[in-house]
């Protein structure tokens, strides 16, 4: 397995790699390729990849608030699952994160989706039930 920065010409492999593991995603809004090509832009080292035979396996999209790393949209080819690749993924995240001074690295996950429970508590993460998520949106596209 090999990690790699993941460039707008992958978009076509993203999208498959998200419609394969079941992650929702938006292509007409937050995750058009427009959009996405100007998150790259902005943060290239924030969309890694794991390649297997120049096959995406593995990706994950990271943020950062400038207190907090965050962990978004890790997903794994289910033909490659229980074999490490999301670990790698990240810590791979971790590194990238640490190279920009953070030490809080963070993850949402939601309430029903126990396997990245476990994957997270796996990696040394901590489940916080002492705060709720509030977000407001432009659209259903964002």
């Amino acid at each position: 397995m090999e990690l790699r920065k993941l460039a707008i010409d992958a978009y076509e492999a993203i999208t498959s790699l998200w419609t394969k593991a079941k992650l929702p995603f938006k292509p007409h809004g937050r995750d058009s390729q427009e959009a996405i090509a100007a998150e790259m832009a902005a943060n290239p080292d924030f969309f890694v990849g794991a390649f297997e035979d120049d096959n995406l396996i593995g990706m994950a999209v990271l943020s950062c608030d400038l207190r907090k790393g965050w962990i978004n949209r890790l997903a794994v080819d289910p033909e490659y699952r229980r074999r490490g690749v999301a670990c790698v993924l990240i810590a791979e995240a971790e590194k990238i994160f640490g190279n920009r001074g953070l030490k809080l690295f963070c993850a949402l996950i939601e309430e029903d989706n126990l396997v990245s429970k476990h994957l997270f508590k796996h990696c040394g993460y901590t489940e916080n039930r002492d705060i709720a998520y509030f977000s407001k949106r432009d659209s259903e596209d964002i």
